[in-house]
């Protein structure tokens, strides 16, 4: 299959044009950002390894019967992938308070909530991408009822999934954010990534609030060994307790 031409370039990946019209390819970058872009840097070999990461995720919940774009992983940074249209909405789900959640609500870091919170975020860097209610989603034509239901539906569903896995992993997943597309056949799935760039992921190895962030707040908050975590977690889903 070969590539043509660059169809988009995001913050962590460029979008490709194959031969095939319903297949991309996704390159993993290696710059880093957070806070809006605000804040922007590299972490070494972070594309290889968060491309590795999203395919090992990918599969999994594929084989939990959840769709995905994920088609193969061609190299070790690019990934062939469903070409779909992309809601502009970021679905978090939240398992533990944490980040924008605590600054929210003044509930301390670390709280267990008493069930997943599923949020949504419009995709608008120019706003900021805010928080929305249902209501606002509605207003703005950004996703169907029946697609709010599906969208809240799936992730509860992929959290379930992915805590559990990253349970045999000894890794607490504290929350994520997910990306969801239409295909050409106007299905609901799943896009974009799975990484610690996109989720929060505490090492229950670890006691100290710091050294236990095995994610992308270790760029945010300059808490260094940025590389070494994001290896640790991809070595620690390759070799789950059974």
């Amino acid at each position: 299959m070969s590539v043509r031409q660059r169809l988009y370039e995001g913050k962590a990946k460029i979008l490709y044009t194959t031969d095939d019209p319903d297949v991309l390819l996704s390159y993993f970058k290696d710059d880093a950002t957070a806070f809006n872009a605000q804040k922007r840097g590299t972490i070494q070999g972070k594309g290889a390894v968060n491309c590795a990461i999203t395919a090992h995720l990918f599969r999994l919940l594929e084989e939990q019967g959840i769709p995905t774009h994920f088609i193969d992983q061609s190299s070790d940074r690019e990934m062939q992938v469903r070409s779909v249209k992309i809601l502009p909405l970021e679905v978090v789900v939240r398992n533990i308070a944490a980040g924008s959640l605590c600054q929210q609500t003044g509930l301390a870091l670390g709280t267990v909530l008493n069930q997943p919170l599923v949020e949504f975020y419009y995709k608008n860097d120019a706003l900021g991408d805010p928080l929305l209610t249902r209501d606002r989603l509605l207003l703005l034509e950004l996703a169907t009822p029946d697609q709010l239901d599906e969208l809240r539906s799936r992730a509860l569903q992929i959290n379930q999934v992915l805590t559990d896995f990253f349970q045999q992993c000894d890794i607490t997943l504290v929350d994520f954010k997910l990306e969801f597309g239409l295909d050409k056949h106007q299905r609901l799935i799943l896009a974009d990534e799975i990484s610690p760039d996109t989720c929060r992921l505490w090492n229950q190895a670890e006691t100290d609030p710091d050294r236990r962030v095995m994610d992308k707040d270790r760029f945010r908050r300059d808490l260094g060994d940025v590389e070494s975590a994001y290896q640790q977690v991809l070595k620690k889903i390759r070799s789950p307790k059974q």
